[in-house]
């Protein structure tokens, strides 16, 4: 797990700048806040509010950026006011955490800034429980709320905009459908059923620190599609938070909340945060669970127990969020997967005709950002098939397939950006074989995607490699032998899906 996060690949050092450009904004967003004059409560409440303007908006243009961080207040402001006002009317509040649970998994069905609000109206009810905000705090906590979010955009989209280098790649839309058939639907559902089952144990374990366990189940959701997705979510929740608390009671609880140590320590664990969050969920967790515990040590509310029952609300939480995903509305795994990995495919395709039309002399022909949707589809494809090859998954059959269809679609990958930077090069040539090697691709990424298709999948001989065009040729043959591969694994008898109902 270690190796996996410190080697994993991070093309242009995207992961590295986005770390790195969230120190420095949360950083200047709890300065602000300091300069303003805010309490202690004000600054973590900004601090936070920046950690999430940076971190969940994932809109594929800048201008798309910029829109859904102005509207970020818009949707937590008024949640935030609501929660402070019901904090004295538990079963008032509690029914109004459950609306915004559910409504802001629905909010998904509106894409990335749906997401985005969502995520940000539900963080905005659960910091109001975390810092015990009432309503007189309102006006200091919507300051450092909009002082901190002005801050974060000022660093995203001001002094260190690194998207308006990078091509623009449309984040992958969950698969659709209709009324309860839609997957947003059902797991708004899910989610605020699971969130129900939180809050009402989370309560009996703790009636001071129960949102944990909301908190848990929530986050449990985001970013999974499937029941098997979700299980494996909330285990490495858990896994993530045990090791995170471990590694607290070393490092945060000796401190005794001294500022300077642990408003670095603060530091590190956003940087982390933002690091491991696309290779890591346990590693994230972990960063996550220190961070808190951190915060909490500034409050002056950390002790040794408040470990344990964190430990005790996530577990709480990823025990709501699998009853829900198991006996309420579940979505099944082999068709999310199976859309998923043909959505790849057709990317496949589309990248080997856009480069092929590069090379070919195309005006306008690139490839590029078909490259980083086809990185963002293969993202959704491990992350659905990620319960098949989990190491406790007893299906040894159905764990070497998914391995092996994992492999040979990062050998598409590896051979669609060798195909790409070929056709970069300003020697590149046309040459006639190159439309009859796409023409191939294209039947092939048919017969795979075509449930009916009985296509046998016939593979050219390798050209050699001396020239631009021969390079290309070579990676489109390469290609060829991927997806000709591909078929064994994807056609699987009837009644014995990649990844199990």
């Amino acid at each position: 797990m270690l190796k996996r996060v410190f080697v994993a690949p991070d093309p242009g050092r995207t992961r590295l700048r986005f770390a790195a450009r969230a120190v420095l904004g949360i950083g200047l967003a709890v300065a602000v806040c300091g300069v303003a004059g805010h309490s202690l409560p004000g600054a973590v409440a900004g601090g936070l509010a920046a950690l999430l303007a940076l971190f969940t908006v994932t809109d594929p243009t800048v201008r798309g950026q910029l829109v859904t961080t102005a509207l970020l207040p818009v949707a937590g402001l008024p949640v935030l006011a609501v929660a402070a006002g019901l904090h004295d009317h538990p079963s008032a509040r509690d029914l109004a955490f459950l609306a915004v649970v559910g409504a802001g998994v629905y909010a998904r069905r509106w894409g990335p800034r749906g997401h985005s609000l969502g995520v940000f109206a539900f963080m905005t009810f659960f910091v109001a429980q975390f810092l015990h905000t009432r309503t007189g705090q309102l006006p200091e906590v919507f300051a450092a709320v909009l002082l901190s979010v002005l801050t974060a955009a000022a660093v995203r989209f001001g002094m260190w905009c690194y998207e308006r280098r990078l091509p623009a790649a449309a984040a992958p839309a969950v698969p659709g459908g209709r009324g309860l058939g839609r997957v947003t639907t059902r797991q708004a559902v899910q989610a605020t059923a699971g969130a129900g089952f939180a809050l009402v144990v989370g309560q009996l374990v703790s009636g001071e620190r129960w949102y944990w366990a909301v908190g848990a189940t929530w986050w449990v959701f985001v970013n999974t599609t499937s029941r098997g997705e979700t299980l494996v979510r909330g285990f490495r929740r858990v896994l993530g938070t045990v090791l995170g608390i471990a590694l607290a009671a070393v490092v945060v609880v000796p401190l005794h909340g001294a500022a300077l140590p642990t408003a670095a320590l603060v530091a590190v664990c956003v940087f982390g945060i933002f690091y491991t969050a696309a290779v890591s969920y346990t590693w994230m967790m972990l960063w996550v669970t220190l961070l808190a515990t951190a915060l909490y040590g500034l409050l002056g509310v950390l002790a040794p127990g408040l470990l344990a029952l964190r430990l005790g609300e996530t577990a709480v939480g990823a025990l709501g969020a699998w009853l829900a995903v198991l006996f309420v509305l579940p979505v099944t795994t082999h068709a999310v997967t199976d859309a998923w990995i043909q959505r790849a495919l057709r990317c496949v395709h589309a990248c080997t005709a856009e480069a092929a039309a590069r090379l070919a002399g195309t005006a306008g022909a690139d490839p590029a950002p078909g490259v980083a949707e086809l990185e963002q589809l293969l993202g959704r494809v491990r992350l659905s098939v990620a319960p098949l090859v989990h190491p406790l998954n007893p299906m040894l059959g159905r764990k070497r397939r998914a391995r092996q269809v994992l492999a040979l679609l990062d050998d598409c990958a590896r051979e669609i950006r060798g195909l790409v930077a070929v056709a970069a090069d300003p020697e590149a040539s046309h040459d006639e074989r190159l439309a009859a090697a796409c023409h191939r691709v294209e039947s092939a990424v048919e017969a795979l995607t075509d449930d009916g298709a009985d296509t046998v999948l016939r593979v050219a001989p390798a050209a050699p490699r001396p020239t631009a065009a021969e390079a290309a040729l070579t990676h489109l043959h390469a290609l060829e032998h991927a997806l000709a591969e591909l078929a064994t694994p994807l056609r699987a008898p009837s009644g014995s899906p990649l990844v199990g109902a």
